[in-house]
C-alpha cells in the first residue's frame, strides 16, 4: 500500500513507520490517522517483521492535531465528533495492540495527541532537546482518547498534574516520570534505537509477543488466585510450544536457537 502522510520501510525483520508531514510538524489529520491504523494493523500480522520503529521527519515528532482538521471539527455535531474521535482511538489501539514491539524514536517536540503516540509504543527513546506537553486544557479540550495510554506511561500522579496544567516539560523530566525509557544526544538517537531493535529481533518472536501481552494483561491487577492460575497456564503453554522447546534445547546444548538462523 502507498501512503501520503507517512513512509513505511522494511529491512530484514525491522519495519520503520515514519510520520512525513514535516511542514505541519507531523500533526494529525484524518488521513494520517487512517494510514497509521492501516500500517500497524498490517505490520502486526506480518510474519517476517519482529520489530517496528515509529519515527518522524522534520524538527517535531508530532504537534498534535492539524489546525485545518481542527477547523473542520469545530463545526461537527456531537455524533460526528464521536465518530472522529473513535478513529483516533482505534489508531492508538492499533499501535498499542500490535503483536510486534514498537519503539518510538522521538527526535523532536511531542504535544497533545503526539504524547498518545509515544505512550502507545512499548519503548520510547528521546533526543535530549525534545519537549513534551499535554496541551489540551489550554484550548478547552481534554486528553481523553490518549488518556489510557498516557496514564499507563507516566503514572496517575503525574497525569493528575500535567493533564490539568498543560505545562511543557523536557526530555529529562519525561525520563524521570518514566514516560520515556532513555534520553540521548540527537546524533545518538538512531544508534540507540537500532541497538534496542537488534536486541529485540534476537529474541524468540513468540516469547516477545507473549511477553508484551503479559504486561498488558496483568498490569495493575491484584495478585489473586485467578491471576496466579492464569500466569501458570501461560508459562505452561509457552514451555510446550515449538519455540519454547527449541529455546530451552538450544540453551542446554549451547547453540543458537533456530529463529536466529533466519535472522
Amino acid at each position: 500500500m502507498s501512503y501520503t502522510t507517512l513512509s513505511l520501510a522494511r529491512e530484514g525483520h525491522l519495519a520503520r513507520v515514519t510520520l512525513n508531514r514535516p511542514d505541519v510538524r507531523n500533526a494529525f489529520n484524518d488521513i494520517l490517522i487512517a494510514e497509521l491504523t492501516s500500517a500497524f494493523n498490517a505490520l502486526s500480522e506480518a510474519e517476517d517483521i519482529r520489530v517496528v520503529v515509529l519515527a518522524a521527519n522534520g524538527t517535531a515528532f508530532c504537534a498534535g492535531a492539524d489546525l485545518n482538521w481542527m477547523k473542520r471539527m469545530a463545526g461537527y455535531s456531537r455524533e460526528e465528533n464521536f465518530d472522529d474521535a473513535r478513529q483516533l482511538a482505534r489508531m492508538l489501539h492499533a499501535i498499542w495492540a500490535c503483536q510486534k514491539p514498537v519503539i518510538a524514536a522521538v527526535q523532536g517536540d511531542t504535544y497533545a495527541g503526539g504524547m498518545g503516540l509515544v505512550a502507545a509504543c512499548d519503548i520510547a527513546v528521546a533526543a535530549n532537546h525534545a519537549n513534551f506537553c499535554l496541551s489540551e486544557a489550554r484550548i478547552g479540550l481534554v486528553p481523553a482518547t490518549i488518556g489510557p495510554y498516557v496514564i499507563r506511561a507516566m503514572g496517575e500522579q503525574a497525569a493528575r498534574r500535567y493533564f490539568v496544567t498543560a505545562e511543557r516539560f523536557d526530555a529529562l523530566h519525561a525520563l524521570q516520570l518514566g514516560f520515556v525509557h532513555e534520553v540521548v544526544a540527537p546524533d545518538a538517537l538512531e544508534m540507540k534505537v537500532a541497538e534496542i531493535a537488534t536486541t529485540l529481533a534476537a529474541n524468540s518472536p513468540a516469547a516477545v509477543r507473549e511477553s508484551k501481552r503479559l504486561v498488558q494483561n496483568i498490569a495493575g491487577r491484584p495478585v489473586s488466585l485467578d491471576l496466579i492460575n492464569e500466569t501458570a497456564e501461560m508459562i505452561a503453554t509457552v514451555r510446550s510450544s515449538t519455540e519454547g522447546r527449541e529455546g530451552v534445547r538450544a540453551f542446554l546444548e549451547k547453540r543458537k536457537p533456530s529463529w536466529l538462523a533466519v535472522a
